[in-house]
């Protein structure tokens, strides 16, 4: 047996013994919908670790390998209770997994010769998935089939706007989805100026929606440019109150222009800081301002 598959074996029968009869009473008392935020927990823990990495941590590689564990224990932990319950355990889980893979590979693991392009590789990938659909459901499939109706919001546009453009429901070009933000900016300010609610949400998610077309065209995941910004939000108020603090100051204890003028500071310093330049770029302080 590998190495591989006695780690696989030990994390089973630790599953195995937790929820048995002399087992934890907190794993045995878990059923598949109170583990569900778990599941999406660790998952985003994952991604959080993934985005370290992106930025150059030293460190994370190792946190990254400990966080994917307690992403597959949570895929354990769900398989055993499928088990219990006579359904399915982890081997079909593996097993479901590795024919799927090699499955939609046929270029790869079968006869098929290789796709003479990403776009080619693409369409015959959408259209494997649409047979499979096919043969399991026994009706035709949509093009916009498989996106997870509880996806993040902005994941779901992205995924099924890519998927649509597989069939060729698309812009041809970047500046044709630029000019359709531009017109779905001009229909909110005018729903913003009537004041009505509903128009505002639909005329705001029709601007949200196009602004994910626009990230797919110019290749960049709109979740991870949120989350990008967010972090520079939360990175640059946090510099805000740490430079009132120096002068026993919070936020509601200054107006907003001193705000504001803390905030441009904090942005050139983490400019700076980026660029290497932090040693030379002093803290923002309210007496600077």
């Amino acid at each position: 047996m590998s190495y591989a598959s006695e780690q696989i074996e030990r994390v089973l029968d630790i599953m195995a013994r937790l929820r048995g009869p002399d087992g934890c009473p907190w794993d045995k008392s878990q059923d598949a919908a109170s583990l569900r935020p778990y599941l999406i927990e660790e998952a985003f823990e994952v991604l959080g670790e993934l985005d370290k990495i992106a930025d150059g941590a030293s460190d994370s590689d190792t946190a990254l390998c400990e966080e994917l564990g307690d992403l597959l224990f949570q895929i354990v932990f769900h398989a055993r209770l499928a088990e219990e319950k006579g359904a399915f355990g982890f081997a079909e889980v593996a097993r479901a997994i590795g024919d799927k893979i090699v499955r939609r590979h046929p270029q790869v693991f079968g006869d098929a010769p290789p796709c003479e392009s990403d776009e080619a590789l693409a369409r015959q990938w959408a259209a494997i998935k649409a047979a499979e659909r096919r043969d399991r459901t026994g009706r035709p499939s949509s093009a916009l089939d498989g996106v997870p109706f509880a996806a993040p919001a902005l994941m779901r546009a992205e995924r099924l706007t890519e998927k649509a453009s597989r069939v060729g429901f698309d812009w041809s070009g970047t500046a044709e989805v630029r000019a359709k933000l531009d017109e779905e900016i001009a229909e909110l300010d005018e729903a913003i100026a009537s004041g009505d609610r509903e128009a505002i949400e639909a005329e705001l998610g029709d601007v949200l929606f196009t602004a994910v077309n626009l990230a797919r065209f110019v290749e960049v995941h709109p979740e991870d440019a949120l989350r990008g910004a967010i972090g520079r939000f939360e990175a640059r108020f946090r510099h805000v109150e740490d430079a009132l603090a120096k002068e026993g100051k919070r936020p509601v204890d200054v107006d907003l222009a001193t705000l504001e003028a803390l905030w441009q500071q904090a942005k050139r310093a983490m400019r700076a800081a980026e660029a290497g330049e932090g040693d030379k770029t002093p803290s923002p302080t309210v007496s600077d301002v």
